[in-house]
């Protein structure tokens, strides 16, 4: 690596103005996987509660989310910063705390991230082996899938907005020709079912709104490109409605369909006994073998497009926290050309190598052999998936009640301009919500985790993610007594982020 110099002004920034808001609420999307979530979530939401009141359920967390958006959003025309949740609960809650959320946030993302690839690899290497009999290890695509997200990571954030926004909208064409199918077939009739309060408000209920929850993760990524788009002020707010809005009402229609066209009585059964191929299974009965066989490739570009929004998360946290000096200033460097976070970038991507490699070590080292006890094949899946992406959710569901409260915090002492709604009633509303719904995953996190009883992963994955924050909090109280200078600039990104960095630029093309 060489190491160049630059004018403060242009050193540790992000590209301008290069995306709007259609980009961004596609990328936001991107993240909540949309067809991953109707063939992976809803089936397993389904066979897990017993409930059928899952399309409800979308509807109600959206509802209550749009709350949250409306006190985000507001602060979103007031603070700038890649590192969103830290930059706004340092600054509505104080720093230390943010430092903390930082860590959180990290961590949260970074699992959210590498969870998927579990899941990816996983599909893949059944795909290979389903229609070419080809028998490869499921880590294997996961390598070669971080070589590619890392190159579109490493370059500019408009062309990842391109190759999401495509994937994104092939997935919502293949879900609703799903969607068509079954409402086409309804074995029992079309009905109100899962749409009716009393198919959701039963005991099950927690349990419904703890995994529905885990499909929105994503939609509050809009701030983490404030710096990148075009307005700041006005494309944050509207992409995270936007995002709301199509997320919460695409997927309680496409779960409604789902119980459509399997059938209210059987929805339950089907969705336990099949899992996440009763979509495929489905289409494979009721539409040529040409449509299932496109979903189902469809269904691993929908979460080759997660991994790339989160992983663009993650990079531009950690270019953040560099850009400030919370973590080591290299973290903040930028390419000259692309304005990408490369730093961070790569980080992510080495951050994802290491756990892979972990979890397919200690598979091996249980006698786990690719491609042949059931057991072992769904290892990626019960373990690497299921364990990080509901401990990333579990987290930032957290962060998010923090957020409420950050936002309260902020608009204390001056509303500038905006009415009670908006800095006071809503944020409190969705905090009380958030909170809640953060006690219910934590009521039921043995039942998200597949566990038929309480076990050491239990307790160990939530530390995971309470563990760095108390550090957080920790070290911007000793940030506070020996660096002053570079506390006062915690959480403020550009805004007040003027000492110069060092500017990082690899000596590879490409990198």
């Amino acid at each position: 690596m060489t190491s160049t110099t630059t004018s403060p002004t242009p050193t540790g920034e992000l590209g301008h103005r290069r995306l709007g808001v259609p980009a961004i609420t596609l990328m936001i999307i991107a993240a909540s996987a949309p067809l991953t979530v109707v063939a992976g979530g809803v089936t397993t939401s389904f066979a897990v509660t017993g409930v059928i009141g899952v399309p409800l359920g979308f509807i109600v967390l959206a509802a209550a989310l749009a709350v949250f958006a409306v006190g985000y959003a507001a602060m979103s025309r007031f603070v700038t910063n890649a590192g969103a949740f830290y930059a706004y609960i340092a600054q509505g809650i104080g720093r230390p705390f943010g430092i903390g959320a930082s860590l959180v946030a990290l961590v949260a993302y970074n699992a959210m991230q590498v969870g998927i690839y579990g899941l990816f690899g996983f599909q893949v290497s059944m795909f290979l082996e389903a229609k070419f009999g080809i028998s490869s290890p499921w880590w294997l695509w996961i390598i070669l899938c971080i070589v590619v997200v890392g190159l579109l990571g490493v370059n500019r954030v408009d062309l990842s907005a391109k190759v999401l926004g495509t994937l994104v909208a092939l997935e919502f064409v293949a879900v609703l020709v799903f969607d068509l199918v079954a409402f086409s077939v309804a074995p029992e009739g079309v009905s109100s079912a899962g749409l009716n309060p009393s198919d959701l408000f039963v005991p099950g209920i927690g349990a419904v709104l703890a995994f529905g929850i885990a499909a929105f993760m994503g939609f509050e990524s809009a701030a983490i490109y404030g710096e990148e788009s075009k307005d700041p002020k006005r494309t944050v707010a509207r992409a995270t409605y936007a995002a709301v809005a199509i997320i919460g009402v695409f997927y309680a229609f496409s779960a409604w369909a789902f119980t459509i066209g399997i059938g209210p009585s059987q929805i339950v059964e089907q969705s336990a006994a099949s899992g996440p191929d009763l979509m495929f299974v489905f289409m494979n009965e009721h539409a040529p073998v040409i449509i299932s066989d496109i979903m189902q490739l469809l269904f691993l570009t929908s979460l080759f497009a997660a991994l790339q929004s989160f992983h663009n998360a993650v990079a531009r946290y950690l270019f953040s926290l560099g850009r400030e000096g919370v973590l080591h200033r290299s973290l903040g460097s930028v390419r000259a050309v692309s304005r990408a976070p490369w730093a961070g970038s790569v980080a992510q991507s080495a951050i994802a190598l290491v756990v892979t490699a972990g979890f397919a070590i200690a598979g091996e080292g249980m006698g786990l052999k690719a491609d042949f006890a059931p057991v072992e094949f769904l290892y990626p899946v019960l373990t690497m998936f299921t364990w990080l992406t509901n401990t990333g959710a579990m987290g930032l569901v957290l962060l998010m009640g923090f957020i409420a409260i950050a936002v309260i915090g902020f608009f204390r002492r001056d509303r500038r301009g905006l009415s009670a709604w908006s800095t006071l009633i809503a944020p409190a509303i969705s905090a009380v919500v958030l909170f809640a719904v953060f006690v219910l995953i934590v009521l039921n996190f043995d039942l998200l985790l597949g566990q038929a009883e309480t076990t050491a992963t239990t307790f160990v994955l939530p530390a995971i993610l309470i563990v760095p924050g108390i550090i957080g909090v920790v070290w911007g109280l000793v940030l506070r007594r020996r660096n002053p200078e570079l506390y006062s600039r915690v959480g403020h990104g550009i805004e007040e982020a003027e000492a110069a960095v060092v500017e990082v630029e690899p000596q590879r093309r490409g990198i």
